[in-house]
């Protein structure tokens, strides 16, 4: 079997991306080819490596807000490693339309909050200020637009009386670190039937 190959992005500890790693064994009808970061300090890119995974960085700093520059850049570690799927894990540069139709279709997100709420940032504080009864994470195709294009999965979680943003993402990131590997299973076997958990 020819394995689909998977570019994971990742700006920080890299714990979905680590989540997503580890499930692409045995039957598993794709493998990581690569984890790249806009942070060369970026705690994920260790935990790649000690998995044996190639990983780049490029850091965004240096281009100062020319977003074309810094992804062309991005864009070489890439083309290197020629992937069929690229996963956003914890990436936090916005990326533009031109780079998204790179991978148009083949590009997914994970983000914490039940799409189409609360696009964006703060998403546990703004679903707990709402008085929301659940919260939760979604996976989604990338597209030009911030936080949108089709949905690929949900894991719904209960907001509690008590929770703070911190209580109720730790919560919610337990749910990314199941919901994300399950999605890009079936996506990289070719079906986009939305998962939903639990």
């Amino acid at each position: 079997m020819k394995h689909k190959r998977v570019a994971i992005l990742l700006s920080g500890g890299g714990s979905n991306m680590v989540a997503l790693a580890d499930s692409m064994t045995g039957e598993h009808p794709a493998r990581p080819c690569l984890v790249l970061s806009n942070d060369p300090t970026a705690a994920g890119l260790k935990k790649a490596a000690d998995r044996g995974i190639p990983t780049s960085a490029v850091d965004h700093r240096p281009f100062k807000g020319d977003r074309s520059a810094f992804e062309a850049e991005l864009r070489k570690p890439l083309q290197d490693a020629r992937p069929d799927i690229v996963c956003l894990a914890g990436f936090m540069r916005v990326l533009t339309g031109d780079f998204v139709s790179d991978f148009q279709g083949r590009m997914l997100n994970i983000h914490p909050s039940l799409l189409p709420k609360y696009k964006g940032l703060n998403t546990h504080a703004r679903a707990i200020s709402a008085g929301d009864a659940e919260h939760g994470c979604t996976v989604h195709e990338v597209t030009a637009a911030l936080d949108d294009g089709p949905v690929l999965g949900q894991a719904r979680v209960p907001i509690n009386v008590g929770d703070t943003p911190e209580t109720l993402a730790a919560r919610v990131l337990v749910w990314e670190h199941k919901l994300y590997p399950a999605v890009l299973r079936r996506f990289a076997a070719g079906d986009k039937t939305p998962v939903q958990m639990p």
